[in-house]
């Protein structure tokens, strides 16, 4: 089941940084599509089964902090 889920995101100066957050959470299994909106510190992502837990690690891992999902 595909399920959709928003994330805010700290640390992201410029497009750099969220073409990094978007490689971050396509690293992660399940996670089919990727969206970030630099502007307002969001990360979109849309998958199977790919945990919370699992995005934001890999968020971490790559120097941002993350929080979410958020409504």
């Amino acid at each position: 089941m595909m399920k959709n889920e928003t994330y805010q995101i700290t640390g992201m100066s410029c497009e750099g940084c969220a073409a990094r957050v978007r490689q971050a959470a396509l690293s992660v299994p399940g996670v089919v599509e990727v969206q970030v909106d630099l502007e307002k510190g969001l990360l979109h992502v849309q998958g199977e089964d790919a945990s919370a837990a699992a995005v934001i690690g890999a968020v971490e891992r790559f120097g941002f902090g993350a929080q979410g999902p958020v409504a």
